[in-house]
């Protein structure tokens, strides 16, 4: 709370969320995926007693998907992400 309160000036967003030590930990070890930490430096640095505990952080992130897939994808298959159209999320929205 200390901490949000310092930062709430420079990123006002933040005194609306609800942010906890797990979610700075969390986020913690997204940067360090992101900038190309192996998941077991991680799991080290988190304290997390088995790596594949740290597993849960590849899954969470579109981006390292998406850089995995393209690094597979067959030359001819056209890039990028599925965007639904507004007719399949009404639908999905009515479910």
């Amino acid at each position: 709370a200390k901490y949000v309160q310092i930062a709430t000036p420079a990123c006002p967003s933040l005194g609306q969320k609800s942010i906890s030590m797990h979610v700075l930990r969390h986020s913690a070890a997204m940067r360090l995926l992101r900038a190309g930490i192996e998941t077991s430096v991680i799991a080290l640095w988190l304290g997390h007693e088995q790596v594949e505990t740290t597993h849960i952080y590849l899954h969470a992130d579109m981006g390292i998907k998406e850089r995995a897939l393209a690094a597979t994808a067959p030359a001819v298959a056209t890039p990028g992400r599925f965007r639904p159209n507004d007719k399949l999320l009404a639908f999905l929205e009515a479910l």
